[in-house]
């Protein structure tokens, strides 16, 4: 099994008690009003009712929240932290010291967006992860595909026709073609710290050379990675998929996820049904067309054609039950806006409540960290944000996010801009 690599940072200094916010506990339950929340040493000891006769105790530190609301921590499971498709140019032209800088600061914004755990699909290696571990910089925990994998002239092919690369490479070789090439990349990027396979049955929106109804990775060699996995640590397959036939071959291969799914047919909606596969449809990239100045004509051209189906053909897979995961795909669109994909949902069909869950509790299921994350139960790491609004009866502004008031991320108060937790010294700190 997977870690969870954690704790991202040091425990808070001394244990708290939240008091009086109205409670969203991840498990689609209906809210606690009067709550109160319990933390010690990174981990909830109690989330529920207020208790009665709650002690003073000169140990704990405790915070009157009434008027607030508090949910777990949101976990996006799909981001790319390194990339930004509307600065490629620019991003062209810079060192390797800058961009590495500059993903450091989309793992900030995220973290503050209040998105305590991620999985990055593509673009960066286990460095990352790692100096969020360490605490050398701020960021979600991370699960990392470090590569994302697709035939030659598929999604992950970085190639114009004319033969020149775009520049968006990856730490590990994409390309596999033969069974060959599928056991070794697979074995090089699980040497090199993933936590998840991602391969591409389908071509995409952002590549230049292919569109979503071509397929990619086949079932066949689909079948083989999950095969390969399976000697390892069993780690999960995500494929991106876009067109019909490439995600009903992704779920007959036996992927445990479904990026995008923007054309998915009634028949795929049923395969993913009777095999339990997730969906992670990535709306606040699908929903979002691109100022046309600033991306290539090819790939504002398939945003505005396949935008139009995903909003059809998700609405569809939501309406019939779909094992839901919220994803942004982040890096496609901006990072540290990632609040905004549960307001997307609500928009094409979930409610509040469902979305919330599809972002916590679902999510940490998917990443197969539920046994400490997603829910704000005993026992459970205590990620959590604080909101000063009622979500389930409008959610929309968790897309701004000014709007998260604060967040506790493994204990630690990583932001609180209405100053209700304390001092300095209750603020994260970078190792040094």
């Amino acid at each position: 099994m997977p870690t969870a690599h954690l704790p991202t940072t040091p425990p808070s200094p001394e244990p708290l008690i939240l008091l009086g916010a109205a409670l969203i506990d991840g498990t689609g339950a209906a809210p606690v009003e009067d709550s109160e929340i319990e933390i010690s040493d990174g981990r909830i000891v109690y989330a529920g009712p207020r208790r009665g006769g709650t002690p003073t105790r000169s140990d704990v530190r405790t915070v009157d929240l009434s008027g607030s609301t508090i949910l777990p921590g949101f976990i996006d499971a799909h981001v790319h932290l390194g990339l930004s498709i509307e600065d490629q140019q620019a991003d062209a032209a810079r060192f390797d010291s800058e961009r590495t800088l500059r993903t450091a600061l989309n793992a900030r914004r995220t973290l503050l967006a209040g998105v305590t755990t991620a999985r990055d699909l593509g673009g960066i290696d286990r460095g990352i992860r790692d100096a969020i571990v360490a605490g050398l910089i701020h960021g979600p925990r991370l699960h990392l595909a470090v590569s994302a994998l697709s035939p030659t002239g598929g999604h992950t092919d970085f190639t114009l026709p004319n033969g020149r690369a775009v520049p968006m490479p990856m730490p590990v070789h994409p390309i596999i073609d033969t069974d060959d090439d599928v056991r070794r990349t697979v074995r090089l990027l699980i040497r090199g710290g993933a936590d998840v396979i991602k391969i591409c049955t389908t071509g995409g929106v952002s590549s230049p050379s292919d569109t979503p109804d071509d397929l990619g990775v086949p079932e066949e060699h689909v079948r083989l990675i999950v095969s390969e996995t399976a000697k390892r640590a069993g780690q999960p397959v995500a494929a991106h998929a876009q067109g019909a036939e490439g995600i009903k071959a992704a779920i007959r291969g036996g992927v445990r996820s479904v990026e995008h799914g923007y054309g998915i047919d009634d028949e795929g909606i049923d395969l993913m049904l009777e095999n339990g596969t997730f969906l992670v449809p990535t709306l606040s990239s699908a929903l979002r067309v691109p100022d046309p100045d600033r991306v290539p004509a090819y790939l504002y051209e398939k945003k505005v054609k396949w935008s139009a189906i995903a909003r059809e053909r998700i609405a569809a897979a939501f309406a019939a039950g779909v094992r839901v995961a919220l994803g942004t795909d982040a890096g496609v669109c901006p990072h540290g806006e990632n609040l905004r994909e549960p307001v997307h949902a609500v928009e094409l069909g979930l409610s509040p409540m469902q979305a919330i869950v599809a972002g916590t509790k679902n999510a940490a299921e998917l990443l197969r960290l539920d046994d400490d994350l997603g829910t704000l139960e005993a026992g459970k790491l205590a990620d959590l944000i604080v909101c000063d609004f009622d979500p389930l009866t409008d959610i929309t502004p968790l897309a701004r996010p000014d709007n998260v008031r604060a967040v506790i991320q493994g204990g630690t108060v990583v932001k609180d801009t209405a100053a209700r937790f304390g001092p300095e010294p209750h603020r994260p700190r970078l190792a040094e």
